[in-house]
């Protein structure tokens, strides 16, 4: 069943370039603009001064011509419900009549004026099908703008198609103006996006100037990274821009400070809801961005950030290995980080866990801003085992008369183990041992910077 509302224009910004860091480039070669009309039977209906047609008619002829002289700009026009008259309908009723083109104007003009409302209304169909429209183009900018004077009329589900876009990764996210929407119809609309009322022709005509006119300003913005004190001191970390509703990367930036010292500052398209994360050790997400079209727009964040250094007090023997990383009262691995290396975490607390043997556990570890938290641990000791045949063996440490499990041994004759000074103890049986009490056991120390020889 087909809804009769005043007229409503949906705004759809998709971004079909392949390059996806096209936003964070200021020189955006071409816009595009593809306009969606309107042509079905109920636009020869009256509205204000005259038939919805002639009136959207001239709006939009008087827009084109606005745009005639602008450069790096391409027009388009697909129109629906002008080819088959209602009844029966036909759902598939929408053709691009005018596609991309370099002084195309007078046609889509010519097109216009000759147009008779007939058909139904596949808004769905419609924006399904517009998808195609956009020939491949690298930094292009791609805006679709859909005029219609109903709701779908047809199965399609225009809530649907707009997830179906996303999916794709072509970003939707629409302006609706409007004179006179009901309320359960501007519900309808809520899964496609914002809306606009219109009250009278002249109000339409400057809501569809003020959304057009968006879509070739530049709306700037910088990304105050706060340090404890709450300045925007921190930086040099990745920055990833996502489209809030698809969860699509748009694009990906090293936060920077320029030559003045303060965040540099990026161009957003205002018609996109951003999700920023912030790739801090733990990450940091921006997600209530309000982007205000044609201004400089502050976005901060908190990210406090300190640096954490493990490494033994003499020698290299642990360059390989890695320390675990966690935040207090988590279980989730946060970083696995390298022995004597620093890295930058959050200001915050933090458990530890070094994968040495056997592993050494620091919990409540503090980072501040800007400081290093230095954790220095014991110079490990060699151990040689030299068994007499081919075995099992398990390795143990022996902590205040306690023996607890450190790893299995490997099976074979002869192995070396970088081992914490401590206490230890080894138990093995040979392979060709066929009794339990053939196990054998020694006890050995082991001291920092020195080697040992264990063997039965």
């Amino acid at each position: 069943m087909k809804y009769f509302i005043r007229t409503i224009l949906f705004i759809l910004f998709l971004s079909l370039a392949k390059d996806t860091n096209a936003q964070y480039k200021k020189d955006v070669k071409t816009t595009r603009i593809l306009f969606i009309f309107d042509a079905s039977n109920s636009m020869n209906g009256k509205w204000d001064s005259g038939k919805k047609i002639d009136i959207a008619r001239k709006i939009l002829i008087k827009l084109v011509d606005s745009l005639d002289k602008l450069e790096n700009t391409q027009l388009a026009l697909r129109v629906y419900g002008h080819q088959y008259a209602f009844p029966p309908q036909v759902c598939t009723d929408s053709k691009l009549e005018v596609p991309f083109a370099n002084e195309n104007i007078s046609k889509i003009k010519e097109t216009l004026n000759n147009i008779i409302p007939k058909g139904t209304t596949p808004i769905a169909y419609s924006l399904e099908q517009s998808a195609n429209d956009f020939p491949p183009r690298k930094n292009v900018r791609n805006v679709i703008v859909l005029i219609t004077d109903g709701i779908e009329a047809c199965d399609g589900d225009p809530c649907a198609i707009a997830l179906a876009l996303q999916s794709k990764n072509i970003t939707l996210k629409p302006y609706i103006i409007g004179i006179g929407l009901d309320v359960e119809i501007k519900k309808a609309f809520e899964c496609v996006g914002k809306f606009y009322d219109a009250q009278n022709e002249e109000e339409f005509e400057d809501m569809l100037e003020v959304v057009v006119k968006q879509t070739f300003n530049k709306t700037s913005a910088q990304i105050n990274l706060l340090d404890i004190t709450k300045k925007p001191t921190e930086t040099n970390v990745n920055l990833s821009f996502y489209d809030k509703n698809s969860e699509k990367v748009l694009f990906n930036a090293i936060h920077t400070m320029n030559e003045n010292n303060e965040p540099d500052i990026i161009y957003l398209d205002p018609k996109i809801d951003y999700k920023i994360v912030v790739h801090t050790i733990p990450k940091t997400i921006i997600d209530n961005i309000t982007i205000i079209p044609n201004k400089h727009n502050i976005i901060s964040a908190p990210a406090p950030q300190g640096y954490l250094l493990v490494k033994q007090e003499k020698g290299n023997k642990y360059d390989e290995t890695k320390l675990i990383v966690r935040q207090v009262g988590k279980k989730e691995t946060l970083y696995a980080q390298e022995f004597g290396k620093s890295e930058k975490y959050l200001v915050g607390t933090y458990d530890i866990e070094l994968l040495t043997l056997p592993r050494i556990y620091k919990n409540n570890i503090k980072i501040t801003q800007s400081k290093t938290t230095t954790i220095k641990i014991l110079q490990p000791g060699l151990v040689n085992f030299n068994m007499p045949a081919k075995g099992f063996g398990s390795l143990y440490v022996i902590r205040n008369t306690k023996q607890v499990w450190v790893c299995n041994l490997n099976g074979v004759t002869r192995e070396v183990y970088t081992l914490q000074p401590g206490n230890y103890r080894v138990v093995w049986r040979t392979t060709s041992a066929k009794k339990m009490d053939l196990s054998k056991i020694k006890d050995f120390k082991v001291v920092s910077g020195r080697s040992v020889v264990v063997k039965f």
